[in-house]
């Protein structure tokens, strides 16, 4: 193998693929790598954390074919510090490379690329088109609720993807959740690309992490689901997650907004509140005390090891008087997910969980269940 590649054609995915290539559970060396494959006028990239794969194709000027296995961490460490733009990789003997031009030269041991694991060949899938911005919005919005790294629940660990067919519009809706609160992002499908009629399919929020470092502001992607596939495509880019099995939760009464009072409240005031309420919770005292009345929200935090603090805010609330514990740090990553200057709480009672969403955007919904007092 030898080729010759400009540093600014592939550091960028270098950069991105880090996270498919580190911090896993796997103990596998291989899956440390980034498999290159060379020939013609392009090079493949492939790496993978065994759950989630990918693969980009980009330009290269090829000497002579082959395939390597290189650590993706130190490869994406020497283009990012190389002083030129054009660096030349090729096979000196048993896995052993040099990388560089005249002046530099790394001599890096590679690894077996037979032992690389094989990314699932998916063929005549059928896809459907997004707007890459608005898929990156929804799944950003998504992973406000973290997957807890020693949870087994599937629906913890994953997203709900699904498709809504109504007789007057085309919904794709993701839902998340951690057991705490929930979320609900909604985009309504205008494409002339078909949508798949009932879809219903848990994502892992690991892979979609992955996804959204690859999605741009500009253009379209294409999504696919085929053998318990997930697939994510644009460009001469292919993302591909292996689904979760299991079943996702009946999550619909739980945002319903009927018969429930609507408290508006400038987002920006309301946050820097909640930040200061904040400030004395610890991971034993997490909670505050929302009372709501009819002219006044007044939030009361109490940390025995720390102290107290009060702070209350003018509101037009019609329904009776009530005391409700909440975790502050909820509503402060809901409010930082929402765009509009104004946002709605959604209350009934003590035991109905607050839904939150913007005064206009009601593309995004938020669910927080209340704590014990």
């Amino acid at each position: 193998m030898n080729f010759t590649v400009n540093k600014n054609d592939v550091l960028d995915v270098l950069s991105k693929i880090q996270g498919l290539t580190i911090n896993r559970k796997s103990n596998f060396e291989i899956t440390e790598t980034v498999l290159i494959k060379a020939s013609d006028s392009e090079i493949t990239l492939t790496a993978t954390d065994l759950e989630t794969g990918f693969e980009g194709i980009y330009p290269a000027v090829i000497e002579k074919d082959g395939t390597v296995a290189i650590n993706a961490k130190r490869l994406y460490e020497i283009v990012k510090n190389f002083p030129v733009d054009e660096i030349t990789l090729h096979e000196v003997e048993n896995n052993w490379f040099k990388i560089g031009n005249e002046n530099v030269q790394y001599n890096i041991a590679g690894i077996n690329p037979s032992d690389f694991p094989e990314i699932p060949n998916i063929e005549d899938i059928d896809f459907f088109k997004i707007d890459s911005k608005s898929f990156k919005l929804m799944i950003d919005r998504s992973l406000i609720i973290s997957a807890a790294t020693d949870e087994k629940r599937t629906h913890i660990n994953g997203v709900f993807f699904e498709t809504i067919i109504n007789t007057d519009e085309k919904i794709i809706r993701m839902v998340s959740t951690d057991g705490s609160r929930l979320s609900s992002v909604d985009y309504i499908y205008k494409e002339n690309s078909d949508l798949p009629s009932d879809m219903g399919i848990i994502v892992p929020k690991k892979g979609l992490n992955e996804v959204s470092k690859f999605l741009n502001r500009e253009g379209d992607v294409q999504i696919g689901v085929k053998n318990n596939n997930f697939v994510i495509k644009k460009d001469k880019e292919i993302i591909i997650i292996r689904l979760l099995e299991g079943n996702f939760p009946e999550y619909k009464d739980v945002i319903k907004k009927e018969d429930l009072y609507i408290i508006n409240l400038d987002k920006q005031l309301f946050l820097m509140m909640l930040k200061r309420m904040s400030i004395l919770s610890s991971e034993d005292y997490k909670s505050a005390i929302f009372n709501f009345s009819d002219t006044k929200l007044i939030i009361t935090t109490t940390n025995p090891d720390i102290g107290e603090s009060k702070e209350e805010i003018e509101i037009d609330f019609k329904g009776k008087p009530m005391d409700i514990a909440f975790n502050p740090k909820y509503f402060i990553e809901t409010l930082n997910a929402i765009d509009d200057d104004r946002i709605n709480i959604n209350i009934l009672n003590e035991e109905r969980p607050c839904l939150i969403e913007g005064e206009n955007d009601k593309s995004f919904l938020s669910v927080i269940m209340a704590m014990k007092i």
